[in-house]
């Protein structure tokens, strides 16, 4: 069985992750390496970050891993949160403090357009790849349900009739950003 280190320690994304993958691919988790502290995002576009994130793993472990990073481009906001995203409310916000201050801001606003966006970056045999995932929609003017994390109770994808917080992970993961960039990634692995 193939073994990956991803390098994040949040588990609603390893849960969704590990889903796409099956069960032949065996996700390590930093929590699993006993690596608690905070991997460096310093960079100012997805891209860098999941980059930066995955070559300090790498270089610490010298095994196979990936790492990703994703932003809410909202249109009416000049594209933010974007890359700070998961802490756009402020460094040790919450999910729900970054949802608040996005909809104080989108309070008003006509143009509810918005996009998540994902970039993985996986480091084997000292390459570099790269993955990415886009998922168009926009910005309800309230929470809707209570699945997922992060923005989903806010963010309908175009042509649907309910947020990514009101569907199941298995739907979810065909349409999203990251179900996208995580289904390269595994053609990848299973190609290779």
């Amino acid at each position: 069985m193939k073994e990956y280190i991803i390098a994040t320690n949040n588990k609603h994304k390893v849960e969704e992750i590990q889903d796409a993958l099956g069960k032949n691919i065996r996700l390590i988790t930093l929590k699993e390496l006993g690596l608690r502290e905070d991997i460096p995002e310093t960079a100012d576009t997805l891209k860098g970050n999941a980059l930066e994130k995955a070559k300090y793993i790498y270089e610490k472990f010298n095994k196979p891993c990936f790492a990703d990073d994703t932003g809410l481009e909202v249109e009416a906001l000049d594209n933010r949160p974007g890359v700070y995203s998961a802490r756009y409310a402020g460094e040790g916000c919450s999910f729900d403090d970054n949802i608040d201050k996005l909809l104080d801001e989108m309070e008003g606003k006509t143009n509810r357009k918005a996009c998540f966006k994902t970039v993985i970056c996986l480091i084997e045999n000292n390459k570099e790849y790269y993955f990415e995932g886009k998922c168009e929609g926009s910005i309800l003017t309230e929470r809707y349900g209570k699945g997922g994390f992060g923005y989903d109770p806010i963010f309908i994808p175009k042509g649907y009739g309910e947020s990514f917080a009101e569907m199941s992970l298995e739907e979810k993961n065909k349409i999203s950003h990251r179900g996208l960039a995580v289904n390269k990634l595994v053609k990848y692995i299973l190609n290779n």
